[in-house]
């Protein structure tokens, strides 16, 4: 059974506004990961950040949590609720929160599993530590669990090493443990990466029926349209630290606004044409540099001088959607960047 919400149903399960991150180390230039994010998750909604790596997705996500070292990371945000509660300021609201009510899964199992522990173990683990569960007991639920994330002969790979799995065995155990104690959240981090495109689907038809059937959300975070394409019910388009542009996946993936999400969709293949996929020209800019611009106007087709001067606004588009364009802001121009 899911935990209970303090949230009212008007309010977001997840909501932030201003997020900003900033890595900081004594004699050396702060690295401004996250510069600015606002956005929010609704009950049981599956939110996809896309973007190419590097853009802060990930910090973004571990911010969320609490999981960036204190004493070398500066984390500010003017609002970061879930299910009602502040994640700014409470550790303890953290420690409640983090693996219980929101969890996480990484992109790279192999590192996030104890390599000297039997898999079915380190999910039983979940219930000894935070339901003070009894080890036989414990152990029944980790058998189910690996059922329920689709592993066949549950008992018998429960004694398994992690080194003894395939990738995408392990990352179902990840996966298993993130789910052990029913979280309104999960988030999944580059969950298929380093996967082939047939266990790729597996793992994300399985996230898909896991949802549906708890009635959690879902917060993927990833750099591939076609996973994007794939489970989001809305998509939030990230880079430099800075987000561009989210709306519905119908919206983004058949219409998008912002030229870097037009760039994006363009450098990948598509089946349906007869036309070779455009990379991105050129590379994210430095870190370090605080913003003048749009951190994108340096790769941008259709940047003006304001582009390279002046930091676009998040503004709404007529559609619903929102993006930080200069060039967005009337229906001409809105139609314009689409269709550029």
């Amino acid at each position: 059974m899911m935990n209970p919400s303090n949230a009212s149903p008007t309010e977001p399960l997840l909501a932030v506004e201003n997020l900003r991150v900033d890595f900081v180390k004594s004699k050396e230039r702060p690295v401004h990961a996250v510069h600015s994010m606002s956005f929010s998750v609704q009950p049981g909604e599956c939110v996809v950040i896309l973007g190419e790596s590097g853009s802060g997705k990930s910090v973004t996500a571990q911010a969320l949590l609490g999981l960036h070292p204190t004493d070398t990371t500066d984390v500010s945000a003017e609002l970061m609720r879930f299910s009602g509660e502040s994640l700014i300021g409470s550790d303890s609201t953290l420690k409640s929160i983090r693996g219980q009510r929101m969890s996480m899964v990484f992109q790279d199992a192999l590192s996030a599993l104890n390599p000297v522990q039997r898999v079915g173990r380190q999910i039983a683990e979940m219930f000894t530590v935070h339901r003070k569960m009894g080890s036989r007991e414990a152990e029944r639920r980790a058998v189910e669990l690996m059922k329920a994330v689709q592993i066949p002969d549950a008992e018998r790979r429960a004694r398994d090493y992690p080194h003894e799995m395939s990738g995408g065995m392990r990352q179902r155990i990840v996966i298993a443990m993130a789910l052990a104690l029913d979280p309104q959240l999960l988030i999944a981090d580059e969950p298929t990466t380093a996967l082939d495109v047939t266990v790729q689907a597996q793992i994300l038809t399985l996230l898909t029926e896991l949802r549906r059937e708890k009635g959690m959300a879902l917060l993927l975070i990833t750099h591939d349209v076609g996973v994007a394409a794939e489970i989001a019910d809305r998509i939030i388009v990230m880079y430099a630290g800075v987000l561009l542009e989210q709306g519905t996946a119908e919206q983004i993936l058949l219409d998008p606004l912002h030229p870097y999400t037009s760039g994006l969709l363009e450098s990948v293949p598509r089946p349906d044409q007869d036309v070779l996929p455009t990379p991105i020209g050129g590379g994210l800019p430095d870190p370090c540099d605080e913003l003048t611009g749009c951190p994108f106007a340096p790769r941008c087709p259709l940047a003006e001088q304001r582009c390279r001067t002046t930091v676009p606004e998040l503004r709404h588009a007529e559609d619903g959607r929102t993006v930080a364009c200069h060039l967005v802001g009337s229906a001409q121009q809105t139609k314009e960047v689409s269709h550029a």
